[in-house]
């Protein structure tokens, strides 16, 4: 079957997914929400770089939801519960990249969705690449072992490229190193990968005493000026190093981690591998690294290009989350809950 799907903003990610729904003979594209009021109006294709779609983007959500989707792509840069009960309470299901996991990190707002999901009789899931795809990966992973002890995720990224301060300001980039209540900043920004490691505990059936969050920073020696205007004054934070650990029977079992760094100014100078690290400590212990390449016909030429790429493994597990999430039973569903997620439709046709 075809899935009408309705993408919700244009912005960073949602640029992929258009461009991967476009792409994908299973989906159809029937609607397009604008969060700015200049993309009201518009081509969706044109606003995302590609041929027109002949779908024009739109603030009318009333409008949108009436043309029934099978789901909404939702990728704002945050998730808005008020919007995620009005979708998901008008029987559309969700899948999305905004920071939902299993949403525990959204607190109150969790139970308001889960009400949606029973009134409306709708699904929403959560993915990304890290939190999402990386935890996945860990999870079966651990099915290789007859014990196991812990369970460890890195990401590690030089994130310089990258323009988006509104999303790792929160993180600790741009704060002074010193700034007593920094660690308490980043363990709210952070705050999704709690979620991140109750998913694997819940995979391993683990009943965990306590969940914790550790941070190291590194600074730059002179200011550090980054794409988008932003620039981090000398002696302030242009490297974090967080770790969120899952504790049970008074050790770690689970310890996710991200070590993002900016320019080549970092005091320390941070080492990095530039991917993501899967370890599951046990009998046997398995280490698996997950990097990414251009594909062999790549024509990038800018550093938007490039950045591309990274949204896309952003953007794609939401995607083909697609079907399972349209069958499966409403309330909130994570990666524990569907079944084998099936990359249909992107099998190159030329």
């Amino acid at each position: 079957m075809t899935y009408r799907v309705v993408q919700w903003t244009t912005g960073n990610v949602g640029k992929s997914s258009v461009r991967a729904i476009a792409s994908n003979p299973a989906l159809e594209l029937v609607g397009c929400y604008a969060w700015s009021p200049g993309k009201v109006g518009c081509d969706v294709g044109e606003l995302c770089g590609i041929e027109p779609l002949d779908v024009k983007a739109t603030n009318d959500i009333e409008a949108l939801l009436a043309l029934k989707p099978d789901c909404v792509v939702y990728n704002p840069m945050f998730a808005d519960v008020d919007e995620l009960v009005r979708i998901l309470g008008a029987g559309v299901n969700v899948v999305g990249t905004a920071g939902f996991i299993t949403g525990h990190f959204l607190g109150a707002g969790r139970d308001r969705i889960a009400e949606a999901c029973r009134q409306g009789g709708s699904t929403i899931f959560g993915s990304g690449i890290n939190p999402g795809f990386v935890q996945l990966f860990a999870i079966v992973s651990a099915g290789l072992s007859d014990r196991v002890d812990k369970v460890s995720m890195l990401e590690s990224v030089d994130t310089t490229i990258y323009n988006s301060p509104a999303t790792e300001i929160p993180m600790g980039f741009g704060y002074p190193v010193d700034q007593p209540d920094l660690p308490a900043i980043t363990a709210k920004g952070s705050g999704v990968f709690r979620d991140a490691v109750l998913l694997v505990a819940d995979a391993l059936g683990a009943d965990l005493d306590d969940v914790r969050c550790e941070v190291e920073y590194a600074s730059t020696t002179e200011d550090l000026h980054l794409p988008g205007d932003w620039t981090i004054a000398k002696g302030c934070v242009a490297g974090v190093d967080v770790r969120w650990k899952g504790i049970a029977l008074d050790r770690e079992v689970i310890e996710i981690r991200g070590r993002w760094r900016k320019g080549q100014t970092l005091d320390p100078d941070w080492p990095l591998d530039m991917g993501y690290t899967i370890e599951v400590q046990g009998r046997p212990t398995i280490k698996t690294t997950l990097s990414f390449l251009p594909p062999p016909d790549f024509q990038g030429e800018t550093l938007d290009d490039y950045i591309m790429l990274g949204l896309t493994i952003t953007a794609m597990p939401a995607i083909t989350a697609i079907p399972a999430v349209v069958a499966a039973p409403p309330g909130i569903a994570t990666y524990n809950d569907l079944p084998l997620l099936l990359p249909r439709g992107v099998l190159a046709r030329n």
